[in-house]
Formats: structure tokens, C-alpha cells, sequence
């Protein structure tokens, strides 16, 4: 007998390219920037022009697999931003939140951000240089969204929130990439560091009253 698909429920298309996704992850996770769609497609079980089919080539691989990371560094991020507490905690929290997965995940974050240094990189014309910009830009869009709602910033204050977005973005960026490689201290006097750092302005700016405040 013939099932009808409810509303809501992934088809099976969505389920098999989410399992493969789970394969991709689960390779990068060993091989870092390094993981290849051969041993990719070996890990899902299938052949590598299937693992075309789905994804057109590792670039759309990849595509897909930050937005995966992304969307689930976002809601994160969020969290920590709207979280029960005083302002400086909640920058601390997020600053935190951001180290927190690339060190739970290195293999993952470099795999999305560094080119890997072999024959791999120039895969069909893959680099991963090329893809991680869009990646921060979106991340620094989301944060400037996030700091417009909630911070008075006065007159030019969506612009200056976009600025603030994509220098604290890019502040995270740099400073974890130097973070993780080097280990120069722990993660919790790096937190504090970079909110020293960013605590200026942002201490005494006042919260928007038609914005859910910060």
C-alpha cells in the first residue's frame, strides 16, 4: 500500500543527502582539510559520480556542509546573545560559544577555512580559500543584525552596527585561528582579552526601545 508523505517530513531525497552530509562529516572529522571525495563516497557506501550527482563537486560539498556548520554556529550564537544575563557576560558568552565549537571541532574548521596542502586542494578546481569568505561575510551580517536590534547606536547606527558585526567576526576569526594553532593560553583568557578589547563603546551604549534590548 502506497504512503502519503506528511507535511514537514524530509522526503527521501532530503534524508539521503543529509546521510551523506553525516558521511562527509564523519570524514572530515579525521582527515580534516585533507578529506576527499573518494574516501567520502567510501565512507556513504556509494561511488564517487553518485556523490556528483548530489553535490556537482567537492566545492558544492563543501557549500553545503558550511552551511550546515554555519546555521548551527548561528543558533548557538544566539543563544548566548539573548541569554538571561548582564551585558558583558553575554559578550564574554559569545565570544566563548564561537572558540568553544572551533576547538571542540578543529578538524571540521579547518577543513572550511584553510586550503588543504596536497593534491586535494586543486580538486576540479577546489579551494577552499575561495569559499570561506562568503562563509564570515554571512556571519558578520548575521551579527550586525543582531547588534542593530538590540544596541542604540544613534544616527548611523545600522552602519556603524555593520561594522561592528563584521570586525567582531573578523576579530573571532583571526584571533582563534592563532588561538588554536599556537595554544598561546587557555580559552577563557582569550575570552576575556577580546572582550576587554571590544568593551569600550559597547559598555555604555544604551539598549533600543523598540528592539529586544541587549
Amino acid at each position: 500500500m502506497e504512503t502519503t508523505q506528511r507535511a514537514g517530513e524530509p522526503g527521501a531525497a532530503e534524508r539521503r543527502r543529509r546521510e551523506l552530509l553525516e558521511a562527509a562529516d564523519r570524514v572530515v572529522l579525521r582527515d580534516g582539510p585533507k578529506a576527499s571525495m573518494n574516501a567520502i563516497a567510501a565512507e556513504a557506501g556509494i561511488t564517487k559520480p553518485i556523490l556528483y550527482r548530489h553535490f556537482g563537486d567537492k566545492a558544492g560539498l563543501y557549500q553545503a556542509l558550511a552551511v550546515r556548520h554555519t546555521d548551527a554556529l548561528l543558533d548557538s550564537l544566539r543563544a548566548a546573545l539573548d541569554a538571561p544575563a548582564e551585558r558583558r557576560r553575554r559578550v564574554e558568552a559569545t565570544l566563548d560559544t564561537y572558540l568553544a565549537a572551533i576547538e571542540a571541532r578543529p578538524q571540521v574548521y579547518r577543513f572550511l577555512m584553510h586550503p588543504a596542502e596536497d593534491s586535494h586542494s586543486a580538486e576540479r578546481g577546489f579551494d577552499v580559500g575561495l569559499h570561506s569568505a562568503p562563509l564570515l561575510r554571512r556571519l558578520g551580517e548575521e551579527l550586525a543584525e543582531v547588534i542593530g536590534e538590540r544596541v542604540d547606536l544613534g544616527p548611523g547606527g545600522d552602519r556603524l552596527a555593520r561594522i561592528w558585526g563584521h570586525g567582531i567576526v573578523g576579530m573571532m576569526h583571526a584571533a582563534g585561528d592563532w588561538w588554536l594553532g599556537e595554544r598561546p593560553c587557555d580559552r577563557a583568557a582569550l575570552v576575556t582579552g577580546l572582550t576587554d578589547l571590544l568593551w569600550g563603546r559597547l559598555a555604555t551604549a544604551g539598549n533600543r526601545h523598540d528592539g529586544p534590548g541587549f
